[in-house]
């Protein structure tokens, strides 16, 4: 049977209120999207999880080599928020004019650590100037991140170069694309030895921590967050607000990081 032409037309209006209506929830629910240091994986996907639970929005995060990520945001993927693992790689998206202005905050510290296989019997490693690396690894290599490109493996280098160890092992290295991966070459003892940061000795129970770098071998090892300018999500601004929260301190903390921000800012 058809419709009185006013029932009809009200029928009509109220489907069109509806579905305007509803166009702004549906905006507000679209994921974050973060791209972050492999390094914040298993801290930075329970921090997302509590958040969700509490915003009922999403976040998806992208992990690999800040040094990857800074060059996919320069060639113009989408995403709301960089968090790198050392603040050159910030530096230089800064640079390229791509973060929101009055967004950026130093968010965590951490430090890097000599890890071996679970099963390694050499026991620990001094790790003081002059120590013999090369030695100690004998015809195997030494895992890394990629020390020209990669924080941790720039870290690495460093913390290698001030000890007077670097030229004994340049020759004897198993480069990965990212922390994560060198660790993995561990894990696997597919190399006895390698260098990642303490975060992520925790997160593999099949390494384990068998020296530590001294603070002072490297520069402070400092990881940057910010929007990014392009960044449309109106709940961006909030997630990275929450990373700098009691929720959020407490468990980077429980991952071992060293939480230094006291309140990320906000768009301006």
């Amino acid at each position: 049977m058809l419709l009185p032409f006013r029932t009809a037309a009200a029928a009509l209006a109220f489907v069109l209120a509806a579905t305007f209506a509803a166009t702004p929830v549906r905006a507000q629910s679209e994921p974050v999207v973060v791209f972050a240091a492999a390094s914040l994986k298993n801290a930075l996907d329970e921090i997302a999880k509590s958040w969700t639970g509490k915003s009922r929005t999403e976040v998806k995060s992208s992990y690999a080599a800040s040094s990857a990520l800074a060059k996919q945001i320069e060639a113009g993927a989408p995403a709301d928020i960089f968090i790198s693992a050392d603040l050159d790689w910030m530096d230089y998206v800064e640079k390229k004019n791509l973060l929101k202005p009055g967004t950026r905050g130093n968010l965590l510290g951490n430090s890097i650590v000599l890890v071996a296989n679970k099963d390694w019997n050499k026991g620990d490693v001094k790790i003081t100037k002059g120590f013999d690396l090369a030695k100690l690894l004998g015809d195997a290599r030494l895992s890394m991140a990629n020390v020209d490109s990669v924080p941790a493996g720039k870290y690495g280098k460093a913390a290698l170069e001030w000890l007077g160890a670097w030229n004994g092992v340049s020759g004897k290295l198993a480069q990965a694309e990212n922390v994560r991966a060198a660790l993995a070459l561990v894990g696997r003892n597919e190399a006895p030895l390698g260098i990642v940061y303490k975060t992520d000795a925790a997160a593999d129970n099949n390494v384990k921590i068998v020296g530590i770098f001294p603070s002072d071998s490297h520069k402070p090892i400092i990881y940057p967050a910010a929007l990014l300018k392009d960044s449309k999500n109106a709940r961006a601004a909030e997630f990275l607000g929450y990373l700098s929260g009691p929720e959020a301190k407490a468990i980077f903390e429980k991952h071992g990081f060293d939480v230094i921000a006291t309140a990320m800012r906000k768009a301006s």
